[in-house]
């Protein structure tokens, strides 16, 4: 990126993409009947289609710039009639000749139906744009005129001014929509995203607009940019005051915990059957800390070893240090020769916007349809308004950082996107299960220290095992918050003393829980995949065969993955 583009990359970003991949992709709303299709190639562009006209800023990403500056109407009855959009496509699908289909199609057929499925337990049960702040942090965002060089600058202006025209109706909106007296999590996030949005807004976009030349378009930004700061300053004061009144019913229940991830991820398994997973893999991490930890700091505590690793800051600067790291991964996947780097590109680092910074580390990656367009791992300061030894104890560590990295880019969720762009399925490039997603990306941090990362240094090891543990927690407060009757304190005390999270980080996590309550998709997707490299393997040579298993995993782009397995074993789904 140019110099400049590097102040729009650090603009703004969805409220969860990449890293924290909450939000299912939404389906599509069609008001007009539906074409008739005369293939299976067809439907797949129907649906693509429709979804990106219901949800434009949803084509905006996926480099549609014909969506350009549009909103969604973000009305009951809009997602009333999305709702029947989506069965009538899940019904044509169902309904389609699979005779008629080869074994690609037949795979892509069941991939779509499990989009459809997940994105209607969301807008009917799990009743997203009603309980969910971060619904209207995705649609209402900026980022992508900001951040993305994808045209013009003055072309991009006249697309952002579009967009902020419509902004007070979507804020209005989402008061309308939004059930109150809600969580107090999710006051607090609203909050913090919309009044991050409305200092955005006046800080920090006319300095980026500033160089274009046009007087008209100068004036109509500034009326559309004012109107837009008052709509945000109303939303975020509306959620302060709905925060003095707030509850901690956030809870989905048990039921609707296993419908959400039968519905999300064609998982079923019982709840003290997930658990037992979650709390079998904690402690298998933690005897693994301590067996890392009696090599750096022997005789002394768990927690003394680990913060004897976390004092270790890059003298640098995060930022300057993960760029540094990046390059020295890629080469271990080539010596190493780990998996296949389909292209050339490369992700860029910079710092998280303001109001994007309550998940520490994240990456933002172009849509299938832009192109030469690059992604950004984006990296987060403390709070400022957090004490000095909360803000410095924030910061990552050296060891740490590495693992961040790794996950975020090298081999994880960049390499990832590198091979979704060269997925066969149109599914499998726009659609993405989040325990594929952030299973892959966390199955890496332990393949890569088992393939050598690190050299055997037991530092690195320590910080491979203290972000394992923090997924631990997260599956295991997934769990507890929603299914167990768990307290947020509770969940806090448990990433400080089991994860051995610093206090700012603790808070973060114990909150996103409540309003992502598919955070333990990390942990779940790590084990389903280790499950099935370990299986697929085991007639394929072993561990010579892990190249090959991760460029087939990667080839399908990010299904459920048991519709993988069921594919690459052959096995009853």
């Amino acid at each position: 990126m140019k110099p400049a583009a590097r102040g729009l990359g650090a603009a703004l970003l969805v409220l969860l993409a990449a890293c924290t991949h909450q939000l299912r992709t939404p389906g599509p709303t069609v008001d007009a009947p539906p074409p008739r299709l005369s293939s299976w190639d067809a439907l797949v562009d129907a649906f693509i289609d429709a979804s990106f006209e219901a949800i434009p800023p949803l084509g905006v990403r996926a480099g549609r710039h014909e969506f350009d500056g549009r909103l969604p109407p973000l009305t009951r009855e809009s997602f009333r009639q999305q709702a029947e959009s989506l069965r009538a496509f899940r019904e044509r699908a169902k309904a389609f000749d699979t005779a008629s289909l080869d074994a690609h199609q037949r795979f892509e057929r069941e991939y779509l139906l499990s989009e459809i499925d997940g994105e209607l337990w969301w807008l009917e049960v799990g009743e997203r744009p009603y309980r969910y702040p971060g619904y209207y942090a995705f649609v209402l965002s900026p980022d992508i005129y900001l951040e993305r060089e994808y045209a013009p600058l003055e072309q991009r202006m006249r697309a952002y001014v579009k967009y902020l025209q419509a902004i007070p109706a979507g804020a209005r909106h989402a008061r309308e929509n939004l059930r109150a007296p809600m969580p107090r999590t999710f006051a607090q996030l609203g909050r913090n995203i919309f009044g991050g949005m409305a200092k955005f807004y006046g800080k920090d976009v006319p300095g980026i607009f500033a160089p274009v030349k046009d007087a008209q378009l100068q004036g109509e930004f500034r009326t559309a940019n004012a109107a837009a700061i008052r709509a945000m300053q109303d939303l975020e004061a509306w959620f302060r005051a709905e925060e003095a009144r707030a509850n901690d019913d956030f809870a989905l229940g048990p039921e609707k915990y296993l419908q959400m991830l039968h519905a999300t991820e064609d998982v079923d398994i019982p709840v003290a059957r997930l658990k037992e997973m979650g709390e079998r893999d904690l402690a298998r991490n933690l005897a693994a800390l301590n067996e890392a930890c009696a090599r750096v700091a022997p005789g002394a505590t768990i927690k003394a070893c680990v913060d004897k690793v976390q004092a270790k800051k890059p003298p640098e600067g995060p930022v300057k240090a993960a760029t540094r790291q990046l390059a020295q991964l890629r080469q271990f996947l080539v010596d190493r020769n780990v998996v296949t780097i389909p292209s050339a590109e490369v992700a860029v680092v910079d710092e998280a916007p303001p109001y994007r910074r309550w998940n520490a580390a994240y990456l933002s990656t172009p849509g299938p349809f832009e192109k030469s367009l690059p992604a950004i791992y984006f990296i987060a300061p403390p709070d400022p308004a957090w004490t000095a030894a909360e803000q410095a104890a924030y910061i990552p560590d050296e060891d740490t950082l590495l693992i961040i990295s790794l996950h975020e880019v090298w081999p994880g969720h960049f390499l990832h996107h590198l091979h979704t762009k060269k997925a066969a399925s149109k599914i499998g490039r726009l659609y993405r299960s989040y325990a594929f997603t952030e299973g892959w990306a966390h199955y890496c941090e332990e393949m890569m220290w088992e393939m050598g990362l690190g050299d055997g240094n037991p530092e690195v090891h320590v910080g491979q095992i203290v972000d394992a543990l923090l997924r631990d927690v997260r599956y295991l407060s997934a769990i507890g918050l929603h299914t167990g009757g768990m307290t947020v304190a509770q969940s806090e005390a448990m990433f400080r003393e089991q994860a051995f999270q610093d206090p700012g980080n603790a808070r973060q996590q114990a909150a996103r829980g409540t309003f992502d309550p598919g955070y333990g998709n990390y942990t779940l997707g790590k084990l389903m995949i280790r499950q099935l490299r370990d299986d697929w393997t085991a007639t394929r040579g072993g561990r010579n065969a892990w190249r090959a298993f991760h460029d087939k995993l990667l080839s399908y782009g990010a299904p459920p993955l048991p519709l993988v397995r069921k594919d690459m074993m052959g096995e009853p789904r």
